[in-house]
This record gives structure tokens, C-alpha cells and sequence, in this order.
């Protein structure tokens, strides 16, 4: 990836996003092709923290139907963060 900006393309505000927010972790919804690697930069870059882990997972497109035709929703890409102690991002 050439650009730190077009790995994260948003903060995931969930319950459970927010719960881990006390334990240091947040959520990011990143680029699908993007690695560990990159993504710890991106969001070192971005947010101006020092990461400690980045654990990611593929989350599968859910079924969905319009009138008669079915189809599906694209896979997308789930990261969660985990920033060393004393670093925190603020989310407006």
C-alpha cells in the first residue's frame, strides 16, 4: 500500500468496539488487502500512537435478497488493535 489513509477506511462503533475501548483495543475496518504490517503503520501514522498488537480477521459478505433476485454482500476486512499502555486514540 502506497498510502496510510486508504488502508483504514473506518473506526467500527459497536457495543463490542467500545467495550474493548477500555482494554486498550479498538476496531478498524481496513483495506482487504492490507497486512498486519501495514496496518500497525497506517494506524501508527494516523493516529499518532505506538501499536502493540494487530490481530485481523476476513468477515464473510451476508446473503441478502431484493424482490426476487438474491445476492450477496461484498467480504470485508476486520482489525482489531491493541495499543501499548498509556496510549489511547479519542473518537469523536
Amino acid at each position: 500500500m502506497q498510502n496510510q489513509f486508504k488502508v483504514i477506511k473506518y473506526v467500527l462503533r459497536t457495543e463490542k468496539g467500545t467495550s474493548l475501548g477500555g482494554e486498550n483495543k479498538y476496531i478498524f475496518c481496513v483495506d482487504k488487502k492490507a497486512n498486519k504490517i501495514e496496518i500497525k503503520d497506517a494506524v501508527e501514522y494516523v493516529y499518532r500512537v505506538k501499536v502493540a498488537a494487530v490481530n485481523t480477521t476476513v468477515m464473510p459478505g451476508k446473503n441478502r435478497r431484493v424482490r426476487y433476485k438474491t445476492g450477496k454482500t461484498p467480504d470485508w476486512k476486520k482489525a482489531i488493535v491493541t495499543l501499548k499502555p498509556g496510549q489511547k486514540i479519542t473518537i469523536a
